[in-house]
């Protein structure tokens, strides 16, 4: 039993996971960016024996002038937080991906989910992908039901094979009529060192549609430009990777054709539109 020391209203999950799902460590950042900006309050977090390999996903210590300090076991935390000027709270679920007992470890979030009322839940993923790092990063995902992503725009995701957690909590959670949005940033696979954080800030624009409640961003917008400045500056020592790159940015902006990019425009109108009426 959770203890809490009022009711939640309307809240809405947002989890991320370490590991497979977290290229560039993007959408666990993005989760502990919103923690951090909006001070959340942490609730519970698993039994880490459950789910866990500690040969896998070892402890990590603390040691201060040769004594051990503490010891920091590998779990899920859950937070909650009523962010400034919003109507709804704002569940924020971030650990690693579980190495075992996978439905059992969803059972365990969607109870969760479901003891504190949560209507809505957002799972965030980074992949790495055939993407430059000079474009906007391309943010793809699934919903269900189908029209809660077509409502705000969002690109359907077209991969099938091999998932991770994000699948299979986007599985649990909708098969009992939970709305649920799986949103996945694309990370350039020749710029893989964490942190991404342009693709931080693509996932967080995307949250803020899901969540209906304006994001703050910090410093995330200044840290793209730099991010992009330095790969720029890497890219440029390398005439075959520039060469790549500038293929990358060919390819894509073929695909981007006028009408195309029309439509791209159209949308990202709507959703200001949407923003504004919400506010």
């Amino acid at each position: 039993m959770i203890q809490l020391d009022r009711e939640l209203v309307e809240p809405v999950m947002v989890a991320a996971f370490e590991g497979w799902n977290d290229a560039g460590e993007a959408a666990s950042l993005a989760v502990e960016h919103l923690s951090e900006k909006w001070g959340a309050k942490e609730l519970c977090a698993l039994a880490p024996d459950d789910y866990y390999d500690f040969q896998v996903t070892r402890p990590r210590m603390t040691v201060a002038e040769g004594q051990l300090n503490s010891m920091e076991w590998p779990t899920t935390r859950v937070r909650v937080v009523r962010p400034p000027g919003s109507r709804r709270d704002v569940v924020l679920v971030t650990g690693p991906e579980p190495n075992m007992r996978w439905r059992s470890y969803s059972a365990d979030l969607l109870a969760i989910a479901r003891e504190l009322g949560v209507r809505r839940a957002v799972i965030l993923g980074s992949l790495l992908a055939d993407a430059p790092h000079t474009r906007p990063i391309p943010v793809t995902g699934m919903s269900s039901p189908l029209e809660l992503g077509t409502r705000y725009g969002l690109e359907a995701a077209t991969y099938s094979g091999p998932t991770g957690i994000v699948g299979v909590v986007h599985d649990v959670f909708s098969s009992v009529g939970v709305e649920t949005v799986s949103l996945w940033a694309a990370i350039p696979h020749y710029v893989a060192q964490p942190p991404c954080p342009k693709a931080t800030l693509a996932l967080l624009s995307w949250v803020q549609d899901f969540l209906e409640t304006e994001v703050p961003l910090g410093d995330l917008p200044e840290d793209s430009v730099s991010w992009e400045a330095s790969v720029n500056d890497l890219t440029a020592e390398d005439e075959d990777i520039a060469a790549y790159v500038r293929g990358l940015e060919e390819a894509k902006d073929t695909v981007e054709l006028p009408e195309a990019s029309g439509d791209a425009i159209a949308q990202e109108f709507e959703r200001y539109l949407r923003r504004r009426d919400d506010g």
